[in-house]
């Protein structure tokens, strides 16, 4: 099995110490990725730790086509210890540092301890070296990005940095990269900020750099497609959907209060491909489906948003102004900020104050929100679970995490995925939701779907593990997956199967269990206890959403693509 190279790279910021870790029986376990950060998380964050305290650690990983030429493959994998939902969080992000990445020769880096002063660790092919930073303290992602251009001569494909909001513990603060691609989901940037480390740059002149082969073909064929094809991807990214979706299925509005918006095309593809002046991409990717957009009137240039920021900003708080977003996306770059979360979050307190369609005052609260300078913004910080009582408006969570766009009280399968998934309510975990906008499953019922929502899971651990982007769907197919992985599909899926059972057994160590598995909506989800119990039944789980030692190794995993069902 093709799997990545490269030892593990320990920087203990409280020391400023690094330690090198053999961990090639992991990766030919794990692959690389978020399988393999899942693995080292698991066994070496303390169950009871706190997201906040230094004995938390963050991974950054690839996994091994990072070291091909293949498009969709210029993203890299982040994980730890969430303080949004308290659980394992994994997330990813494009954009161009995964090579630059690789080149300092470490297939992950751990980030553990707590520094005492703002710091920039640089990790090289020769050595990390530790710089105190205090001038940086406060500063946005842009500016950090600047430092590190004329103080490194690095560019902002080299960095990872985090904005106001990670050094205030937003608990929903991400991590960017190249200024406008982020680790989003999870709060993982709140946990640098309590490390107090403001960026990491990587570089190498690439002679550290593992020697991997990707087989050609796929490879090459994956490529040549994503450079011929002529998606819609290509012009209006995710946003191309949103008016289908209003039409047809739902998108929420008004804080969840409506499933239909009177002004999705104002803020829909169209409107987006308006706005766009020229091609997006990330390293090595053929396909450039991202969106560098700009309103010269308002003097806002951005890139984005795609459609999940067109929801939060747009119909879940009533604004139909395609710039308004864009603002509002821009903002959260630059404050680095999850804008799903922030953007539903801002939604709550607009609904808890009759304010929806105020575009300004969300723009004013997403400013307090990184400071948590005033009461209004240090609540909102905390995210919708934590602040919705007081708030007066309903908790539209699922583990502490805001939904995502895609309707489950509408796509019932999706509503399940919401349910039952380790990191919550986030769409990119199983995305039955493609499914049942396509047709291929009903979207009404959620009954009989568990076996597929098990594969669903297992498969994305892979794409996240190899690591390739989940826009890849059409061109990386399950059998140039397991080609390019050089492996049986099969194993594949297993090795999915207890990356998601050691998510679990981690969650369920801190107490999280049955209980946190469930919806907020779920008198209008059919047989959502019943699909649960099957769910649990379908991995091989106890009736109480725990996990058994015995199916850390040896998990129930259904290949329904594949068209069998092992239990190894």
């Amino acid at each position: 099995m093709l799997t990545a190279k490269g030892p593990l790279l320990t920087v203990d910021v409280t020391e400023r110490a690094v330690e090198e870790t053999d961990i090639s029986e992991t990766l030919s376990e794990f692959i690389g990725g978020r399988a393999a950060a899942t693995a080292l998380a698991h066994d070496r964050i303390p169950a009871d730790a706190d997201p906040f305290g230094a004995e938390n650690r963050a991974y950054l990983s690839t996994g091994p086509l990072q070291l091909s030429r293949m498009s969709f493959t210029g993203r890299m994998n982040m994980t730890g210890l969430s303080p949004l939902t308290d659980g394992l969080a994994s997330t990813n992000a494009g954009g161009y540092l995964s090579r630059n990445f690789a080149d300092t020769g470490y297939s992950v880096v751990e980030l553990v301890g707590a520094s005492d002063e703002p710091l920039a660790v640089h990790v090289r092919d020769d050595g990390v070296s530790f710089e105190e930073v205090p001038e940086l303290a406060g500063a946005e992602v842009s500016a950090v990005s600047e430092y590190v251009a004329d103080e490194h001569d690095l560019g902002a494909e080299h960095c990872i940095a985090i904005g106001p909001a990670g050094e205030a513990l937003v608990r929903f603060a991400s991590v960017m990269t190249f200024d406008s691609r982020a680790f989003g989901r999870g709060g993982l940037g709140a946990v640098l900020g309590s490390k107090n480390v403001k960026c990491v740059t990587f570089a190498g002149d690439g002679s550290a750099r593992p020697d991997i082969e990707v087989s050609d073909p796929p490879a090459m064929d994956v490529h040549r497609e994503a450079a011929t094809s002529d998606d819609r991807m290509k012009r209006q990214g995710t946003t191309g959907g949103t008016e289908f979706i209003n039409d047809n299925f739902a998108l929420p509005t008004r804080y969840f209060d409506e499933y239909e918006f009177e002004s999705a095309a104002g803020i829909g593809g169209n409107a987006v491909e308006e706005k766009k002046y020229k091609k997006g991409a990330c390293s090595q990717c053929a396909y450039a489906c991202k969106l560098p957009t700009r309103d010269e009137e308002r003097g806002v240039e951005t890139e984005g948003p795609e459609f999940e920021t067109v929801y939060a900003f747009g119909s879940c708080q009533g604004v139909g102004d395609i710039v308004d977003v864009m603002e509002a996306n821009e903002l959260c770059d630059e404050l680095g900020m999850d804008t799903i979360s922030a953007g539903v979050t801002v939604a709550a307190y607009l609904k808890s104050r009759d304010e929806f369609g105020n575009a300004e005052l969300a723009r004013e609260v997403l400013r307090e929100i990184a400071t948590r300078e005033t009461d209004r913004g240090d609540l909102l910080a905390e995210g919708v679970h934590r602040a919705h009582e007081e708030l007066g408006v309903g908790d539209y969570t699922v583990k502490g995490m805001e939904f995502a766009a895609h309707d489950g009280r509408v796509l019932h399968g999706q509503g399940l995925s919401y349910a039952v998934s380790n990191r919550g309510a986030d769409h990119m975990y199983a995305g039955m939701l493609g499914l049942e906008y396509s047709g291929e499953l009903d979207p009404e019922g959620t009954l009989g779907k568990a076996e597929r929502l098990v594969h669903e899971e297992n498969r994305n651990v892979i794409r996240d593990s190899g690591i390739v982007c989940a826009f890849a769907g059409d061109y990386v197919t399950d059998d140039r997956l397991a080609a390019l992985l050089e492996t049986d599909y099969e194993r594949l899926l297993e090795i999915g199967a207890r990356v998601v059972a050691r998510e679990r057994h981690f969650n369920n160590r801190r107490g999280i269990a049955a209980a946190a598995d469930g919806l907020p909506y779920a008198d209008e989800v059919p047989d959502l206890d019943a699909a649960i119990a099957e769910y649990y039944d379908a991995r091989g789980w106890n009736a109480d959403g725990t996990v058994p030692d015995e199916s850390l190794d040896s998990p129930a995993t259904t290949a329904v693509g594949a068209g069998v069902v092992a239990d190894d």
